[in-house]
């Protein structure tokens, strides 16, 4: 039996949790030890609840205690948001990396996987894997090409990523961009798939009794990255006011009152906020296309998703969707997250829109030669793959996760944590 451990950055849940969890939960099923450390961990949340039930260590990262039972104030514990936020997360970074450090070392895992929702907001853990000489690798979900780690913060990133085993991105566009930030060429890294939520099928075209066209834009409601305020300002244009099509929002988020306020301010009569939705098959079988005015990217996920349902997407070139979509031909694609040329790039798909079915269908076939039908166990299979290059590990101690004692210095886990999250 091997022991991994999981340190997840990225608070709450998206996208980018999908891969390490799939993951967790089919080495967990091989028989293997998991532990995961989060922020904000739901235990609600149906996917933590399969993982608890499969059998997962699972710890919210809030519940750490200092020695001496001083808790830390919540404002310490976003101790892996983003690196430059400041002297907030320079104190949170000395305030719980010793705790870290212990857990680490306690746990002796096998390998730690480290995923975080940019490129560099979790490379802290990956330094202290590194001191403590824990054996790890680094998912990297996104990078964006406006938003650079300070000197102070690229020292450490150049660190950790150096010293990983296994450095994965989630598409070309954001390996190359890390190695610019950080001024070397990674040669441990590579291009992983995330899991995609649905069957994995070509659907039916729909078909609408009114001939109208129905669009979805499938993302969280965050406009400074998923850029939704720009599909706006575009449907607000003269043109695409008088157009038999519609746009359904899909999603939650932080600014979902926001943009709903933005849309009634122009007076859009042809949009909708349905809401998040699990079911994204039932989004395909309704909806001709997507359409994602995205800021940043890493590779999304709903373009993925929509591809294998044989719908394309109208979107920008940020992070790795230009890699999967080739302008007129699988999708549309815009130059930039601009008002104009987003409409520009509207424009040419409405220009072909009789063409659309058969454009969706090169989509599912171009996105099937380039995503593996089951990303995660490819992943899955990678990270036991870098176990067994490691070789026999030296003898270790037991370890009983879940009932460390306060009373020992060493264990500085609140008690109970697993337990309560099951209950």
């Amino acid at each position: 039996m091997l022991r991994f451990v999981f340190l997840c950055s990225n608070p709450g849940w998206g996208g980018s949790e999908e891969l390490w969890a799939e993951a967790a939960a089919l080495l967990v099923e091989g028989g293997h030890s998991v532990s995961i450390f989060k922020h904000d961990v739901d235990p609600k949340h149906p996917r933590i609840c399969r993982l608890l039930a499969q059998g997962c260590h699972i710890y919210d990262l809030w519940h750490f205690f200092l020695p001496g039972r001083v808790r830390l104030p919540k404002t310490l514990y976003r101790v892996t948001g983003v690196l430059t936020r400041g002297a907030r997360q320079t104190a949170a970074l000395r305030a719980i990396g010793p705790i870290l450090r212990v857990l680490l070392t306690n746990l002796n895992p096998d390998l730690v996987v480290i995923s975080q929702g940019a490129n560099f907001d979790g490379v802290i853990l990956g330094d202290l894997c590194r001191i403590v000489g824990c054996p790890y690798v680094i998912i990297s979900h996104r990078a964006t090409d406006y938003y650079w780690p300070s000197d102070k913060s690229r020292v450490v990133m150049r660190s950790a990523f150096q010293a990983a085993l296994r450095c994965y991105f989630v598409s070309q566009h954001n390996l190359r961009l890390t190695e610019f930030q950080m001024g070397e060429t990674l040669v441990n890294a590579e291009v992983v798939r995330n899991p995609f939520l649905v069957s994995g099928s070509p659907l039916p075209w729909p078909d609408t009794q009114d001939h109208s066209i129905k669009l979805a834009c499938v993302a969280r409601l965050d406009a400074g990255e998923k850029g939704q305020d720009i599909l706006l300002q575009v449907l607000a244009r003269p043109h695409w006011r008088t157009r038999n099509l519609s746009v359904s929002f899909f999603g939650s988020g932080p600014n979902s009152e926001a943009l709903r306020g933005l849309a009634e301010h122009l007076a859009l009569k042809n949009v909708d906020f349905p809401g998040f939705t699990s079911d994204v098959d039932s989004i395909w079988k309704r909806h001709h296309a997507l359409v994602l005015a995205s800021r940043t990217e890493g590779l999304p996920l709903s373009l993925i998703e929509a591809m294998m349902c044989d719908r394309f997407g109208i979107v920008t070139n940020e992070g790795g969707t230009a890699e999967v979509v080739e302008d007129s031909r699988t999708g549309f694609v815009a130059d930039s997250a601009k008002v104009d040329e987003f409409d520009k790039a509207m424009e040419r798909a409405w220009a072909m829109r009789d063409e659309w079915k058969s454009i969706g269908q090169a989509a599912g076939i171009a996105v099937r030669t380039m995503v593996p039908l089951d990303p995660a166990a490819c992943f899955t299979a990678k990270l036991l793959g870098v176990v067994d290059s490691l070789g026999a590990s030296l003898p270790r101690r037991e370890l009983q996760t879940g009932s460390i004692d306060l009373s020992d210095p060493s264990s500085l886990l609140q008690p109970g944590i697993a337990t309560k999250l099951r209950n």
